[in-house]
């Protein structure tokens, strides 16, 4: 499914209901006096995480929301009925934006957390509120308020444990098809990821975590250009990002150059994400025999002075997924047992359950 990560909606939480004017009439009582009821408050409009949601798409067609509007007062001091509230859902970890004034109204972090974003209007009074010692028969009743009206930006931010990082045609597509059942698309051509893909990979012992597949990056993209920029923010959450580096270009570009590339694009976006822990994996190693791939390894190695883990793998044949996926698994595991010390030893990782 196509991903998108931005919709602009419409939001309108309902009227309150009206106060109503009336007055007690009763078979030998004339003049009973007002028993006019309040009116009902309108339904706020919230919004709610689901966790069987991952996309936006559905409100490029459905761009207006509204709560019920709450029912008018009635005679013998009945009051009109509350406005039902609508919960609009979306994925987890979406973020709410007032779009006209930008301010941040929240986000939505687990299943079933709701966000209050508009708050419907107060009832009206009924006349029963305005009778006095000199006016024993009031005609005077409120209108109840007017719900609030909003346009919201709803931004998703990927939840994934590890990020994929690279410039265009550096295999990120490739190996998410490879590690998990995402089926993004794959060519010989850049940019053949427009939009972010999540993908699920089980690492067997009831383990799995989630990996984000982001458009590359390519340079200037700090200043717009390309469309790997924009979808940057996804990786902000990540507890570990892959360098992929294609280790066989087609047009003998430098690896190192790819690097530095990336990293200078990175710094740029800020957000910290310059400093998130980062694994270096070269990809595409069945191009290359033993003697050159080490040759280009090591050399990639010493102009970056690189001192991190670095992997090499074929998404082709699989050389090295195996081992990767094994050593993602164990160091997400350590994450969490040092974030969650207190949870028993036996319990698995395992984000897709929990």
């Amino acid at each position: 499914m196509k991903f998108v990560d931005e919709a602009v909606i419409k939001v309108e939480a309902g009227d309150g209901g009206n106060g109503c004017v009336s007055f007690r009439r009763e078979k030998f009582i004339p003049k009973g006096g007002p028993d006019g009821g309040d009116g009902g408050d309108g339904g706020h409009v919230l919004v709610r995480a689901d966790s069987g949601l991952n996309t936006l798409v559905d409100f490029r067609h459905a761009r207006h929301h509204r709560a019920e509007r709450g029912q008018n007062g009635m005679g013998r001091q009945m009051t009109g009925r509350k406005g039902e509230s609508l919960s609009i859902k979306v994925p987890v970890g979406t973020r709410v934006y007032d779009a006209d004034t930008e301010e941040f109204l929240g986000e939505v972090m687990a299943h079933a957390e709701e966000l209050l974003v508009a708050r419907g209007g107060q009832h009206g009074l009924g006349n029963i509120h305005f009778k006095s010692s000199t006016n024993r028969a009031p005609r005077q009743s409120t209108h109840g308020t007017p719900g609030e009206r909003r346009t919201l930006r709803l931004e998703l931010v990927l939840l994934a444990d590890v990020g994929l990082l690279g410039l265009p045609n550096a295999g990120k597509s490739s190996l998410i098809t490879a590690v998990s059942s995402a089926r993004p698309k794959v060519a010989d051509y850049p940019f053949t990821t427009l939009y972010p893909n999540l993908g699920v990979v089980r690492a067997g012992s009831g383990r799995s975590f989630v990996i984000a597949d982001i458009p590359g990056v390519i340079e200037g993209a700090a200043e717009g250009a390309g469309l790997g920029i924009q979808f940057l923010k996804h990786l902000s959450r990540t507890r570990l990002l892959l360098h992929l580096v294609d280790i066989a270009p087609i047009d003998d570009a430098s690896p190192a150059d790819a690097v530095r590339c990336i990293e200078a694009e990175v710094g740029k976006f800020g957000h910290g994400l310059a400093e998130r822990e980062r694994w270096l994996v070269l990809t595409k190693r069945d191009l290359l025999d033993d003697d050159a791939f080490e040759d280009r390894r090591q050399g990639l190695i010493a102009a970056l002075d690189w001192r991190g883990p670095v992997f090499a793998v074929s998404s082709v044949t699989r050389q090295g997924l195996d081992a990767l996926i094994a050593a993602l698994a164990a160091h997400l595991e350590r994450l969490r047992k040092a974030e969650r010390p207190d949870d028993p030893e036996d319990q698995p990782y395992d984000p897709v359950t929990t």
